[in-house]
């Protein structure tokens, strides 16, 4: 009994199915055939209007047989459609149906469009010093409105050292060339917690009795780091290394020929270049010391904002308010940087 009424709800079923179908063929063939007869003498050519895509999208949703019916156009073609019309609806969608965000006023604009254009600075620079002038905007607004230069910022260095950062220090030398193309040295010291500059020197002939005095003279006792990170040069003969002894410092030797180990000092020596001695001619150890000491401690220090110290600089910068007066620049440099504070009018 329950076969035979189970067979019936079957029979019935397939009844509906091909009349539905039979219905959505002759709407299929009519419509093309009013498709087919409806160019003019002024409109020669076949031409679908949007009512006729979403018959046939509509079409194509509840009619499995559409396909064979279809003589027009391409298969493709309407599946096309379909997909065309899912993106606009999902477009309209997503738009806001309400007012959106403030828009960031025309002085703040013209002033990052200022700064950048001052400076060969990225967006997250710019923002540490926006931050610094008290104007709380977000980075990315500030890399929509900077000015693009041709030669994009350098790349932060991924690799860092979490692990007693407040008791690390890095030594590295670096070559500068002179007007006379002779060969000066810069050695550096980097203390990596607030990523200042605790001593550097410049010299024609560096020893290892030289650059011994440099650590006497870069760490008093009272700021002796634990441990110091440096590659494997040469110049740090026994004298070198029976004085750090001496001081209780421990050394790490970074692997041959792996820079990226030894990455903050690197990273310094790097914008050392880039925004200093890239700019100026080298004349003697003189002018070396005087143009690095200009950048020390003119701007890298008081200055220089630095994604480690949450957009501060080396020595810490007080945010100064919009209330403290108009914002001017300051020349470092000789105008290759500026600094940026409020005053009074």
């Amino acid at each position: 009994m329950f076969g035979l009424i189970l067979d019936a709800m079957r029979a019935v079923w397939s009844a509906i199915t091909r009349t539905k179908n039979l219905a959505a063929e002759n709407v299929a063939l009519r419509h093309q055939l009013g498709v087919v007869l409806r160019p003019t003498q002024s409109r020669p050519r076949l031409k679908l209007a949007i009512r006729d895509r979403i018959l046939w999208v509509w079409l194509s949703r509840i009619w499995s047989g559409w396909k064979d019916a279809l003589r027009i156009v391409q298969p493709e073609t309407v599946i096309a459609w379909h997909r065309r019309g899912w993106g606009l609806y999902w477009t309209w969608r997503s738009k806001r149906h309400g007012p959106g965000r403030s828009p960031v006023p025309q002085d703040v604009r013209d002033l990052i469009r200022k700064l950048s254009s001052e400076n060969p600075w990225g967006a997250p620079r710019l923002h540490g010093e926006l931050l610094k002038l008290g104007i709380d905007v977000s980075q990315a607004t500030v890399a929509k409105y900077m000015v693009q230069h041709d030669k994009p910022p350098s790349q932060n260095w991924r690799t860092f050292l979490d692990n007693h950062v407040t008791s690390l220090a890095s030594i590295d030398f670096f070559t500068v060339p002179t007007i006379r193309f002779g060969v000066l040295y810069v050695f550096l010291v980097l203390a990596h917690d607030r990523r200042t500059i605790a001593h550097f020197n410049v010299t024609s002939n560096p020893t290892a009795e030289w650059t011994a005095r440099q650590i006497t003279e870069a760490f008093p006792e009272d700021t002796v780091p634990r441990y110091m990170i440096r590659d494997r040069d040469g110049v740090y003969g026994d004298l070198f290394r029976g004085r750090v002894k001496a001081m209780g410092i421990k050394e790490v030797l970074i692997a041959p020929r792996s820079p990226w180990q030894n990455p903050f000092v690197e990273r310094l020596i790097g914008s050392i270049r880039r925004e200093a001695l890239d700019h100026v001619i080298v004349l003697d150890e003189r002018h070396l010391r005087r143009v690095l000491r200009e950048y020390i401690d003119g701007y890298y220090h008081p200055t220089r904002t630095h994604l480690s110290l949450a957009k501060d600089a080396p020595i810490p910068r007080p945010v100064q308010p919009p209330e403290m007066g108009m914002v001017v620049s300051i020349p470092v440099l000789g105008g290759i940087h500026h600094r940026y504070e409020r005053r009074a009018a």
